[in-house]
């Protein structure tokens, strides 16, 4: 080993004259530092994102299949008072604050509807006129989003129409579109997220003459029922856990609960009975089976009935997604609804977990059998389509941009058609949501879709690296100065700007587009 050699001391006043390197090892060493420092930064990169989803690979996860004791009855959302005003049928919701109590903790600090916790729901007829008078009694800016909807851009209740705080909106429209299970929400810029977790959600069924005629269960709270399935956790003092501190999805919860119930049980007296499912989770997907694994008939998805029942012992839902059920009961047996683990292709977790238990009476009202045909659904033609369009997921980004208040990213043309391929381009979960249609899912990765995604959708979850191509219709509506919106429906996802808005106008018509006053496209998380 050779020891340094100390440099000579320095003369008073004089600098000390330090020799030049040679020139060699001066290039040498620029070298070494033009690799040395990009590869610290990936190294700080990579340690980074290790640690980060080490910390994110703990997901909050509810008790395991087999162990919830479901000792609570399930709250069934009243049916929403209306009436009618020169021919235009009226329902009146207020947001409001409350405290409910789901655990043994204490109560929890809660949002809803004419209540503590969720909202009534609104039940109306294909052409009826509507209209809901919606008073924000918060302390806080809101929204309401109809979710599923086909309605003018100005009644949607995206971000263009906030309602302030002690304010009043009062949307109407005419409703055409086929019978479905719909639901309403807040959809406020940046903020979607935080007011749906803490209660403001509730479900809104249309009905039409030809489900009427179907020998289906349709009694609302005896063979007919609601279910919305939320993910929660609760801190010490019962309030609601879930924050910053989240997933790479979002909040996810280790609490199930059913229509604002914790370890829920339904009382059924039929023989069949129809479960309208809502992924009400603003991250967790779910994938429903019986514990049994018998088969369903899944009858409907978003948009409303399928052509014919589809045999099934499962049907997965990404959030906001629904679909009805009808499953077959013997007298006094229970069974479990659970969820499986999703799909690996979703990166979405794998647990699976009780839901709700479903206990028959020992003597049961009979049901009719379920129809072989529920709807007439034409195939979907893409040859009129005036436009194709791609939109890549990625990050928090939609075609590599955040979304902008101020700026229309599709302009399209009032009762025309286009085909949009939808791609989840990372390992991040995702779904694809567009406000106003149900669209046609044409083909995934070439191939036509499953039964259970062959009818009318509004959202879908998207796998990896697969293309979805969409059949989307600009029906009926034109307004050049507000849009809709097209988003993930993984709300923190949402929150954080993965939105893009899209005008329709009437033919020749110029898009006249503004940014609602006081936003400025914040997406921090609240």
């Amino acid at each position: 080993m050779t020891s340094a050699v100390p440099a000579p001391p320095a003369l008073p006043g004089v600098m000390p004259v330090v020799p030049a390197p040679p020139r060699r090892r001066r290039r040498r060493g620029l070298v070494i530092g033009l690799v040395v420092a990009p590869l610290a930064v990936i190294a700080l990169l990579v340690g980074a994102a290790a640690v980060w989803f080490a910390t994110n690979a703990v997901r909050a996860t509810p008790p395991a299949a087999g162990t919830v004791p479901f000792e609570n009855p399930m709250a069934v959302p009243p049916l929403a008072e209306s009436h009618v005003e020169g021919g235009v049928r009226v329902f009146s919701l207020t947001a409001e604050e409350g405290r409910t109590s789901f655990v043994a903790q204490g109560a929890t600090p809660t949002l809803g509807y004419n209540g503590a916790y969720l909202g009534p729901t609104l039940v109306a007829e294909r052409g009826e006129q509507v209209r809901v008078d919606v008073t924000n009694a918060l302390t806080d800016t809101t929204t309401v989003h109809w979710h599923g909807m086909h309605l003018p851009a100005a009644m949607d209740g995206g971000p263009h129409t906030p309602i302030a705080a002690g304010a009043l909106w009062q949307p109407a429209w005419t409703v055409d579109q086929p019978a479905a299970t719909l639901w309403y929400h807040p959809h406020l810029h940046g903020r979607t997220r935080e007011q749906v977790d803490a209660g403001l959600a509730g479900m809104f069924l249309v009905r039409d003459d030809e489900e009427s005629a179907l020998a289906l269960p349709r009694d609302y709270g005896v063979d007919d029922f609601p279910l919305i399935v939320q993910d929660r956790s609760f801190n010490a003092d019962g309030s609601f856990a879930g924050g910053l501190g989240m997933q790479f999805d979002g909040v996810l919860g280790d609490t199930i609960l059913v229509n604002g119930t914790a370890a829920p049980y339904l009382e059924v007296t039929t023989e069949k009975v129809r479960l309208r499912l809502l992924n009400g989770s603003s991250a967790r997907m779910y994938d429903f089976a019986f514990a049994d694994g018998r088969e369903f008939d899944l009858i409907g998805t978003d948009g409303g009935l399928l052509d014919a029942p589809v045999a099934s012992t499962d049907i997965p839902l990404s959030p906001g997604e629904r679909a009805e059920i009808v499953v077959a009961l013997e007298p006094g047996e229970r069974i479990a609804l659970r969820s499986n683990a999703p799909d690996p292709a979703l990166h979405a977790g794998s647990a699976a977990f009780d839901v709700l238990e479903l206990r028959a009476a020992a003597s049961l009202a009979p049901s009719p059998d379920v129809p072989a045909h529920l709807a007439d659904i034409p195939a979907p033609d893409p040859t009129g389509a005036v436009a194709e369009r791609t939109f890549v997921m990625s990050g928090h980004n939609i075609n590599d941009a955040q979304m902008d208040l101020g700026r229309a990213d599709v302009v399209a043309t009032v009762d025309t058609s286009e085909v949009w391929t939808v791609r989840n381009d990372n390992p991040l979960p995702h779904s694809f949501h567009v406000h106003d249609m149900q669209y046609r899912i044409l083909s995934i990765d070439g191939s036509p879709p499953p039964a259970r995604l062959a009818g009318y959708k509004d959202t879908i979850a998207l796998e990896g690296d697969r293309e979805y191509r969409l059949l989307v219709r600009f029906d009926d509506y034109a307004d050049p100065t507000t849009p809709y919106m097209y988003h993930c429906h993984l709300l923190w996802h949402e929150d954080q700007g993965m939105m893009g808005q899209f005008l329709v106008v009437e033919p020749g018509q110029q898009p006249a587009l503004t940014r609602p006053e006081g936003e400025n496209d914040d997406h921090n998380d609240h």
